[in-house]
């Protein structure tokens, strides 16, 4: 990250040295003769001109130290910017993929239908390369043609769990009378599900997994916690960008085994 620019020194308090310095030369120019007048024009003079210098001095300073704090902000949101777009393209790409491989070895694991395997497996690659084309197009500054794909609400959560059983996981899903929720906290909560049950999928294979979606005052408590691996189940991790990106999401995000299995909290504050 780059460092926030630093203010060059001050032109004023040294000026205001100087002012002193001319100010006991004044005084200590007593006596008679054309000194009298003469010092204290000097001294008029190079006070004018000290001060001159300091303003236009004060003004290029503040110009130059602007433009770096404006370099610095465009740095930041550009910074900002390339992370989305990586942690949108990891969404995507990683969960796509991720749920074919899945599907499958899945299908071979448990002598699924290869027809029914292959149609899935198909389904999922379209609708992948379908989003990828989207976030594609946005990029080359062509928004109009390639509309983005709308925000995931809770309602879209029971669709996330059909597709993760498609995948061969078994999951229940408890979603609570939540009241209103603003659709950053929708957003962020779908997300959490979609990641966890994308990892369980590769980690620990055609296994059961309990979803649960509460309110604990202003927050929306999400748990996902999977019953542990198959046996005989070989995982098939990925990047490991995953859970990363959801704590850059979520900050009050746990994620670790419990029992025998995986659970990923999140805290959502419901203003998200």
């Amino acid at each position: 990250m780059v460092a926030i620019p630093k203010r060059e020194r001050r032109v004023w308090p040294p000026i205001t040295a100087v002012y002193v310095l001319l100010l006991l030369v004044l005084l200590s120019a007593g006596g008679d003769g054309p000194g009298v007048v003469i010092v204290p024009a000097v001294i008029a003079a190079l006070a004018l001109a000290t001060t001159v210098w300091a303003l236009i001095r004060g003004r290029r300073q503040r110009a130059a130290y602007e433009a770096q704090l404006t370099a610095w902000a465009g740095e930041r949101a550009a910074q900002a910017e390339r992370l989305r777009i990586a942690r949108d393209l990891h969404d995507l790409v990683s969960h796509g993929l991720g749920l074919i491989t899945v599907r499958a070895t899945t299908a071979r694991y448990v002598h699924d239908d290869p027809e029914a395997a292959l149609e899935d497996i198909e389904r999922i690659g379209r609708e992948t390369t379908t989003e990828l084309r989207r976030m594609l197009g946005v990029l080359r500054e062509k928004s109009a043609a390639a509309p983005l794909r709308p925000a995931d609400k809770l309602s879209d959560l029971p669709g996330i769990v059909a597709e993760a059983e498609r995948a061969g996981l078994r999951v229940t899903l408890d979603l609570a009378e939540l009241g209103e929720v603003s659709p950053g906290a929708q957003l962020a909560v779908c997300a959490v599900v979609r990641e966890a049950l994308n990892n369980t999928a590769r980690h620990a294979g055609p296994t059961g997994v309990a979803v649960r979606v509460r309110r604990d005052g202003g927050w929306i408590v999400t748990t996902v916690h999977d019953a542990g691996p198959v046996d005989g189940w070989v995982a098939h991790p990925g990047a490991g960008h995953g859970l990363e990106g959801l704590r850059e999401r979520v900050t009050a995000l746990d994620a670790g085994p419990v029992d025998n299995g995986f659970r990923v909290s999140a805290r959502i504050p419901e203003a998200s």
